[in-house]
């Protein structure tokens, strides 16, 4: 079982949903008394760090686990401590910039992270590099590497640029750590024992320069995440005690607080409009391509933009836990659970390194010691391949995509807890659907209105809702909304519910009856015409409601449960990418493949119980190996915990839809369920693309670097190139447009 089924399925038992969400992203502590810190770490980058960071406090007394997530540059320490300044010193001590973060805050370290470079870097990077060049026109001008002048120019390039490498070498060095830092150090210094001066000097800084390049492109995929909460503004426009309209920090406004959002604006905090009209553009949160209408009742949520008229909103959430800190707060969590290429790559790494070190000490000694070759040109090799030896390239490129991936869901509305789930979706072959709710509204609509009588179309609609105007049945209030104005409807007397049947009442006189078939067949007014009219709607999956008198029937009124607009298009988009959609319903088997047959699916069961949709979720791994589920996120908890995926629709705002499911689409658009799929399969070629470009590189050099061809600064090149490669190429996901994520087909690797 791909999860854990038996969590998610008992967390909404009797329909209550408790939050098996929080349970599954949160590590929970292991001991009773832990307690969890976490910290931002301004300068942790990448594994390099982590190892470092783990090596110090791990056989810390009191330390019982520690969580990296390393795109948002935090460290969550489970602990038994009493006070946070052993590991504050603890960090301190291996040159880590720690700062304690609250737990609660989404987005707290966003403004910790700059993609900024201050004067005095500037300063010694340029010294160095002027420095470093210097010495090598001077070696070359002089056919010395080990003049004066140019060991001097190489200190002051290797002091000017390189210090912060050596130091972290050295502490690298002092904590057994086998990494990027030390390796550098080891090479640089290897290099200035074999006379290689002006190569130690541009090694040096080329590699600080680098490094500077790298951490800026890692701030453009954790920038994208922490823009989303930017979206929503700092201040809001709160009605005061004393009725006056004042502008005060979010933060300060309560639930229940009155809200002005004038045209233009976004919309500062979840509320619902008790006053005012427009239309409001909620792309930013559920991916929406057009504006929405929004009435007094209507829910509007943070980041949104407000496009034309003034809208009064009472506030329903405070800022901490609006739709989109919602949203933030599951990408910035999902982050360390981590995909399987991921733990793939972390795994592999682990013993990647250490065997090409070895690999280069054998080089060094091996061709001395048994072949009797010179010592110098073998021990350079081997330093060019101990540059070339950290995975560095290898370990980001997958978080960097799964970032990106993650993100990029998000800013179409497509909120996905975590990156398994996001690089399994290139592995499904068959998507169960349900229906009501899910492929239909979940609520009747009247589709058809036929006079049958001396009455005009419009006279029977109006009657109709003038009568169901005073009942609260569904189907009547289907009826009301497709009718007139409320100020237009009949004054109506006598009027009488019948149970199982329908209403009746008095207008001008006139008893009126409004029911189904059997109302009718009481009142003895059916005939063969209308019994074909009913016959061909039930076929349709429609229910009649007929419009009587006690001399004939008047009119009938189909409802039903309509399809959504775009549900035969995401289906047909499902077939287009080769996976298989089933439906799966509690309705009747009539229905269901009426329904089945207007949408597109050729797969249809019906008249299934819960426990039902489980076992065919069984049945259909059997038959096509990897299965999703799309639902309602409450009765289809079971299925969505036992497929591969679960999908859920309505996720705008609703705690439920997103504990339930592994992927909640934000607007009910099951456009985006297509969408994921190509965005999947977009994810999964680029994280190929990028094992094979930082294994490929590597291997190439390592080539070269035994054949005696590259050199130092091509093999920092070669490490440093590969990690800006595999960046990139991972924040194209970010780059990718909108419509090209939504319409072209994206075919499997």
């Amino acid at each position: 079982m791909p999860k854990d089924m038996e969590v998610k399925s008992s967390c909404c038992s009797g329909g209550q949903c408790t939050s098996s969400f929080q349970t599954s992203l949160q590590p929970q502590p292991v001991l009773a008394g832990t307690r969890s810190t976490q910290y931002h770490i301004q300068n942790m980058d990448c594994p390099t760090e982590e190892r470092l960071i783990r090596n110090k406090l791990e056989g810390l007394p009191g330390i019982v686990r520690l969580d990296f997530n390393l795109m948002s540059r935090v460290l969550n320490v489970h602990h038994t401590l009493e006070s946070q300044e052993t590991i504050l010193g603890a960090l301190k001590a291996i040159g880590m910039q720690a700062e304690p973060l609250r737990i609660d805050t989404p987005g707290a370290s966003a403004s910790a992270d700059t993609a900024t470079i201050s004067s005095t870097q500037k300063v010694l990077l340029g010294i160095s590099g002027i420095a470093a060049t210097a010495a090598e026109v001077f070696a070359w001008t002089t056919h010395t590497d080990t003049s004066p002048l140019v060991i001097a120019l190489a200190l002051i390039s290797i002091v000017t640029g390189g210090l912060p490498t050596l130091k972290k070498g050295w502490i690298a060095l002092r904590t057994f750590t086998l990494n990027i830092n030390f390796l550098m150090s080891l090479a640089v210094a290897g290099a200035m024992v074999i006379g290689q001066w002006p190569e130690a000097a541009m090694v040096i800084f080329l590699f600080a320069v680098a490094e500077l390049i790298e951490s800026l492109s890692l701030n453009r995929a954790r920038n994208a995440v922490h823009g989303l909460l930017k979206l929503a503004p700092d201040v809001a426009t709160v009605q005061s005690s004393g009725g006056s309209w004042d502008t005060v920090p979010v933060q300060s406004v309560d639930v229940g607080d009155f809200m002005r959002v004038k045209p233009g604006e976004r919309i500062a905090l979840d509320g619902v409009v008790v006053s005012g009209e427009s239309s409001v553009n909620q792309a930013p949160i559920t991916g929406e391509s057009m504006p929405v209408d929004k009435l007094p009742g209507s829910t509007v949520y943070a980041g949104t933009i407000n496009e034309r008229g003034i809208l009064t909103v009472q506030v329903s959430t405070n800022s901490g836990n609006s739709t989109l800190a919602k949203i933030v707060r599951v990408i910035e969590e999902t982050q360390s659970n981590q995909a399987p290429t991921q733990r793939f790559v972390d795994s592999f790494a682990r013993y990647y390194t250490p065997a090409v070190v070895a690999a280069a000490i054998l080089v060094a000694i091996v061709p001395t010691l048994v072949f009797g070759a010179p010592f110098t040109p073998w021990l350079y090799k081997a330093l060019v391949m101990l540059v070339i030896a950290c995975p560095c390239a290898l370990v980001i490129s997958t978080p960097v995509s799964i970032v990106s991936g993650l993100t990029a869901a998000a800013r179409r509305g497509i909120l996905i807890k975590g990156g398994q789930f996001l690089e399994a979706g290139y592995q499904l072959k068959a998507i169960a659907v349900d229906k009501t709710g899910t492929l239909t509204q979940g609520l009747p609509a009247v589709t058809e209105v036929k006079a049958v009588g001396s009455l005009m179309h419009d006279d029977v609609l109006l009657l109709a809702a003038s009568l169901d105007a005073h009942s609260d049945h569904p189907l009547a209030t289907a009826i009301v909304k497709a009718g007139p104005d409320a100020s237009l409807h009949k004054t109506i007397s006598k009027f009488e519910a019948l149970p199982g049947r329908g209403v009746k009442g008095e207008i001008e006189g006139t008893t009126y009856y409004l029911g189904n078939h059997r109302l009718i067949e009481e009142l003895a007014v059916c005939s063969p015409a209308i019994e074909e009219e009913l016959q061909r709607l039930e076929e349709q999956a429609q229910t009649a409601m007929l419009l009587a008198t006690k001399e004939g029937p008047l009119g009938i009124i189909a409802v039903a449960d309509v399809l959504r607009p775009n549900a035969a298009q995401a289906i047909a988009r499902l077939n287009a990418l080769g996976i298989t959609p089933v439906m799966l319903t509690g309705d009747n088997t009539l229905t269901a493949q009426r329904i089945g047959k207007d949408v597109g699916i050729a797969v249809v069961r019906a008249e299934l119980l819960p426990e039902d949709k489980l076992e065919q979720i069984s049945q259909l791994q059997a038959q096509y190996g990897k299965v999703g589920m799309l639902g309602d996120g409450v009765n289809d908890a079971p299925a969505l915990a036992k497929a591969e995926v679960g999908f859920a629709m309505g996720a705008a705002g609703s705690d439920t839809a997103i504990e339930t499911a592994d992927v909640a689409l934000m607007d009910d658009d099951l456009d985006k369920l297509p969408a994921f799929i190509q965005l999947s399969r977009a994810t999964r070629r680029i994280l190929v693309q990028n094992i094979a470009v930082a294994l490929g590189i590597k291997a190439v050099f390592f080539t070269l670097a035994l054949a005696g061809v590259a050199t130092l600064w091509m093999a920092v090149f070669a490490d440093v190139g590969a990690s800006l490669l595999v960046v990139f190429n991972g924040l194209r996901l970010l780059r990718q447009a909108q419509k090209e994520t939504l319409v072209t087909p994206i075919l499997p690797s």
